[in-house]
């Protein structure tokens, strides 16, 4: 595990990734990116992120997706949702050094409110990479890996298990009538399998004092601090769970076993050590 922990001087933690550090292979695909973001959305846009491995410079050709955040100036339409959703089947199209590209949407509003500050907010400051426009981490606060933030990260899984299993009902159904389910469940497999080990992190991160995004050192954090007797099996899960983060197969039993093990096991001992997030209207 890393000594520095991913703190400044002053124990606040540093902004992670750099356009400096997009590796070569990605740079073309992050100009088309910025340059369809402006075509698409133009004055409606405040500013523009990357996030993920390719700013952090860990990213992998054919296996790494593009995630970009657009700030835009008023809160999102259904109209904005749809042609982000044009632009990431464009540039997945068009790139195939990506494996699929996905947009988050938020108003400037949302990102600066008081409920979004330890969630979104921190989000900005610490994980996005500015892309374009001005960057919303000046008029946000610097942020310590205390229990708060952990709380108002990843303190609503108990809320998302029911629409994991809703959404693995509908792929598999989909999947069975339509075509192989390795491929369709894919997908959910990576993103779930992150969700968990980053959950699972936050859950001991106080008590690390620090913070990363690299799931393999999520998963040794959280197998050296949690304290339960059981902890010997939990830590085998994340293990796993950050393994297939990075190299998901479509497999119905690994999902099954994040959301009716796993899962509902996290969100009890969230809730038991820092609460749950605050409500979203």
């Amino acid at each position: 595990m890393s000594s520095k922990r991913g703190l400044d001087a002053q124990g606040y933690i540093e902004r992670e990734g750099s356009l400096g550090l997009v590796p070569a292979a990605f740079r073309p695909v992050v100009a088309s990116a910025r340059d369809r973001v402006l075509d698409v959305f133009g004055a409606r846009l405040h500013s523009a992120y990357l996030y993920g491995s390719i700013p952090r410079g860990t990213a992998r050709v054919g296996r790494s997706d593009l995630d970009l955040l657009l700030v835009l100036r008023e809160e999102p339409t259904e109209a904005d949702r749809a042609d982000a959703r044009t632009l990431d089947e464009a540039l997945d199209k068009e790139f195939t050094r990506i494996d699929g590209a996905g947009t988050l949407l938020a108003g400037r509003a949302q990102v600066l409110s008081d409920l979004e500050r330890h969630d979104l907010g921190w989000f900005v400051a610490c994980l996005c990479t500015p892309l374009l426009g001005e960057d919303l981490a000046e008029e946000l606060p610097r942020y310590r890996p205390d229990t708060l933030l952990a709380r108002e990260t990843n303190g609503e899984l108990a809320l998302l298990l029911p629409r994991w299993r809703e959404r693995i009902a509908e792929v598999t159904a989909a999947a069975g009538a339509d075509g192989p389910q390795e491929a369709a469940l894919r997908p959910l497999v990576r993103h779930m399998s992150r969700h968990l080990v980053r959950t699972g992190f936050t859950l001991v991160m106080p008590r690390w004092n620090g913070w990363t995004s690299d799931l393999a050192e999520m998963a040794e954090v959280f197998a050296a601090y949690y304290p339960e007797l059981d902890r010997p099996r939990r830590a085998a899960q994340l293990r796993e769970a950050a393994v297939l983060g990075h190299e998901p197969v479509g497999d119905r039993a690994v999902l099954r076993s994040y959301v009716d093990d796993l899962g509902p096991w996290l969100a009890e001992e969230y809730a038991r050590v820092h609460g749950v997030k605050d409500p979203r209207p």
